[in-house]
């Protein structure tokens, strides 16, 4: 039996993001050129949150370096759901807008899943619609929602085949959990979902050649629970820059571990910017 190393490698996500940005604003500068329009993502923001404000800030500044148009929204945190829709479903019609980024949570009182299918399926490229989460689960063509599809990039960037693993996902939410797991068992893995009603969490987790922490909570998930060179992909973000693995002890028994901040995080972005030159140059042919 082959013993697992001493310290796992890092799976450097800003390295890899930098890569994939590169290659979209060259993508984005050849369809300005070509068409005298640049590829637009129009993102959309209610309320008033810091963190939200902060996380669509940070998508803008990266549209702008990659020659990608950001038109932004600014909408009251008592915007009713009917509102919401009439806005979204104005974006959707309006053709000067390629994509479209309907920042999350939007208030309790809104009915985000109907926010949500207001967004065309054509200029869904946060892979949040009904439409995207169909094309993922039975691997049509169509739009990974973004932290999804950011994983699976890291994979395969360090050579790590699902086919014949056994994936472990912690967390269930219709934007994170559900798709990678979709995302992955699309890849021949075996996939586990697990979430804060599973019986015996720390046994299913040492099962796992591959796990993807993203339950929400801060260092969850121990070294102790992880299997002796698994590949471990933090993908939480919590207070004070940890994720949901506590990084250290995890490090000393995974093979590959995604560092918080510097992995997933920057997949996230990199690939919504992607998807919006995929979904302009789909439209614009």
């Amino acid at each position: 039996m082959t013993s697992a190393p001493k310290t796992a490698r890092f799976m450097d996500g800003t390295a890899l993001a930098r890569e994939i940005t590169e290659r979209t604003a060259a993508r984005a500068k050849a369809l300005t050129e070509r068409t005298g329009k640049a590829p637009c993502l129009a993102t959309v923001l209610v309320g008033e949150d810091p963190a939200s404000v902060t996380y669509v800030k940070m998508k803008r500044n990266r549209c702008a370096k990659a020659g990608i148009e950001s038109r932004h929204v600014e909408l009251p945190a008592d915007i009713t759901t009917e509102e919401l829709v009439a806005t979204l479903t104005g974006l959707s019609e309006d053709p000067d807008v390629h994509g479209i980024l309907l920042q999350h949570p939007v208030g309790e009182h809104i009915d985000e899943r109907a926010a949500f299918e207001a967004i065309a399926p054509e200029k869904d490229v946060d892979g949040v619609t009904m439409a995207s989460f169909a094309a993922m689960g039975f691997g049509l063509p169509g739009f990974a929602s973004c932290t999804p599809g950011g994983i699976m990039r890291l994979l395969d960037a360090y050579d790590v085949d699902p086919t014949g693993k056994r994936a472990v996902v912690v967390g269930r939410s219709a934007i994170l959990g559900k798709p990678v797991g979709l995302l992955l068992l699309g890849r021949n893995a075996t996939v586990t979902y697990c979430h804060s009603r599973t019986t015996d969490l720390s046994e299913v987790v040492r099962e796992a050649d591959i796990l993807v922490a993203a339950v929400g909570r801060p260092e969850f998930i121990r070294g102790e629970d992880i299997k002796e060179g698994a590949v471990v992909i933090d993908a939480g973000y919590n207070p004070g820059n940890v994720g949901d693995v506590h990084f250290a002890s995890a490090a000393e028994r995974a093979s590959l571990i995604t560092p918080v901040p510097g992995g997933v995080g920057p997949m996230t972005i990199a690939v919504l910017l992607e998807q919006t030159v995929d979904a302009a140059e789909r439209l614009t042919a």
